[in-house]
């Protein structure tokens, strides 16, 4: 997997002066568009996207400082309809415009070319189970957060404050399906995964039922069909051990199983010891076998 993303890499190269296409970077990894995104945002730490502007920007900053042709002759190589959006785009990563980056020779920002290594650590074992189960429903109350990628999400932290705690109470009696009791699910993420980029956010419960009953008043249903889930379990510190979840199953399992996401909800279960220093968390995402291996 880690070959055919560095093949996806290089292809990017060659395709920053023309268009960059996420299909023809994803049948280049030989993996499906959804999975690729969701891959390179786990383990570049930045969706593709943005990866790609960036990229696109560092090397048209090097032909700006080089001054060998027209400002407007080097955003239309990069893929930008006017010079005014060229100089949007260049401020907003460098801090200068590229007129005033060309009189002045001022510094510019870099961002490296990628490239993925897998390193052999040792010291942990990535604990998980492979499982089809029938559909599913999720319950409970949903919100519309902002997408963040590092650090506490307080958009979901004001949302779970703000709950009627009787309500919560009421909603985790309906739970009879794994995983267990209350738990944080994430749906209807952007293609992109962009930072400040929007999704649902439901602080719910699984049921077998479509139609749970007795319901609290202001919840909602998601109904999830049958597929396989990729299942990650683990126990340690708080919050080193939940913040390594996501990251060692994107960096360490998917790169050496024959598995790749597909869409459905992201489901996450946690329990926080008395003194909240320890913690047991539990991922699930839905996953597809790789048909090219």
């Amino acid at each position: 997997m880690l070959d055919r993303l560095n093949q996806a890499m290089d292809r990017i190269e060659r395709d920053l002066r023309h268009t960059v296409d996420a299909a023809d970077l994803a049948r280049t990894a030989c993996t499906s568009e959804y999975h690729l995104r969701r891959m390179f945002s786990a383990l570049a730490g930045m969706p593709l996207s943005e990866y790609i502007r960036r990229r696109r920007l560092t090397v048209a900053g090097a032909e700006v400082l080089a001054g060998d042709v027209t400002l407007l002759e080097i955003a239309v190589r990069y893929g930008y309809g006017s010079g005014e959006a060229f100089a949007r785009a260049f401020r907003a990563m460098h801090g200068v415009g590229p007129g005033e980056a060309r009189r002045t020779g001022a510094a510019l920002v870099s961002q490296p070319r990628l490239a993925f290594r897998l390193t052999v650590e040792g010291s942990s074992s990535m604990h998980y189970r492979v499982m089809d189960r029938p559909a599913f429903t999720v319950t409970g109350f949903k919100t519309r957060v902002p997408l963040i990628h590092s650090g506490p999400n307080q958009a979901i932290i004001d949302f779970v404050r703000g709950l009627d705690k009787p309500a919560v109470d009421q909603l985790e009696k309906l739970s009879d399906q794994e995983p267990q009791g209350l738990v944080a699910v994430c749906d209807d993420l952007d293609p992109s995964r962009a930072q400040g980029t929007e999704l649902d956010y439901y602080h719910a419960v699984i049921t077998s039922n479509p139609v749970p009953t007795p319901a609290p008043e202001g919840t909602t249903t998601l109904p999830v069909p049958p597929g396989t889930w990729a299942v990650f379990t683990t126990s340690g510190p708080a919050p080193q051990a939940i913040q390594r979840l996501w990251h060692d199953a994107y960096t360490e399992w998917f790169p050496s199983n024959p598995y790749r996401t597909r869409p459905g909800p992201e489901i996450f279960r946690t329990r926080l010891s008395a003194d909240g220093t320890e913690a047991d968390a539990e991922l699930w995402l839905p996953v597809e076998r790789e048909t090219t291996r």
